[in-house]
């Protein structure tokens, strides 16, 4: 197994312990994730450390306000490492609403670019943006990995363009029958796990740090 979707830069344990405990429940990758420039030095700072982990480099939307946007150059050298992936965690958040919606836009567009000009796939964060989400990777033609999946109304327009879509603990809560809706139409190949740690710990975790371990239960309850 492989938890596509972690920040163990995030998480209180230390990450060998996160490591081990991983591999003993059958979890042999991880892929941990940057959410700006630190954090994706330290995201690759892990990959080189441990033949387990690999990391995703981007700068989150909820920064796009703020000067970690005007980093784009400092994330293309980051990504020239043979262990970052993909970039990502990239896109629009309009629930939160941390950063004017026309530089989250901009932002997304600008990392987009720099996926394309790389060859690396996306990552991508959706959250209250639906159409425009879509509308802005209408022109990205890479692979698209839909992290944390919670956006049905993006359902469709991710199977017709043959997206990736990951699914975490949420995933297993009781209320969740739309999202286990949405993974039951999804094409075995084009679904993925993730635990979003330290995040949306599963069900039988929820209350407690998420940690890699738990995308087994997770998996489990997309079987």
């Amino acid at each position: 197994m492989i938890d596509t979707h972690a920040h163990l830069d995030a998480c209180a344990d230390r990450p060998s312990a996160l490591i081990r405990r991983a591999r003993s429940a059958g979890v042999d990758g991880i892929i941990t994730v940057g959410t700006g420039i630190e954090s994706s030095q330290v995201a690759l700072e892990l990959a080189d450390l441990h033949e387990e982990v690999f990391a995703a480099l981007g700068i989150d939307p909820h920064q796009a306000g703020d000067a970690e946007a005007g980093r784009v150059d400092e994330l293309r050298e980051l990504l020239q490492h043979e262990q970052a992936i993909a970039v990502g965690e990239i896109g629009l958040d309009y629930f939160r609403d941390r950063a004017p919606r026309d530089r989250q836009r901009r932002l997304f567009e600008a990392q987009l670019e720099l996926a394309a000009e790389l060859g690396k796939p996306v990552v991508i964060h959706t959250r209250d943006a639906d159409a425009d989400t879509a509308e802005v990777l209408s022109r990205f033609d890479g692979t698209v990995v839909m992290h944390c999946f919670s956006s049905p109304g993006l359902l469709d327009t991710a199977l017709e363009r043959g997206y990736y879509v990951s699914f975490a603990g949420n995933v297993t809560y009781p209320k969740a029958s739309d999202l286990r809706g949405a993974a039951a139409q999804v094409p075995a190949e084009r679904i993925l796990a993730e635990t979003d740690s330290p995040y949306l710990a599963p069900q039988a975790r929820r209350g407690r740090p998420n940690e890699p371990a738990n995308v087994a239960l997770t998996v489990q309850e997309l079987a």
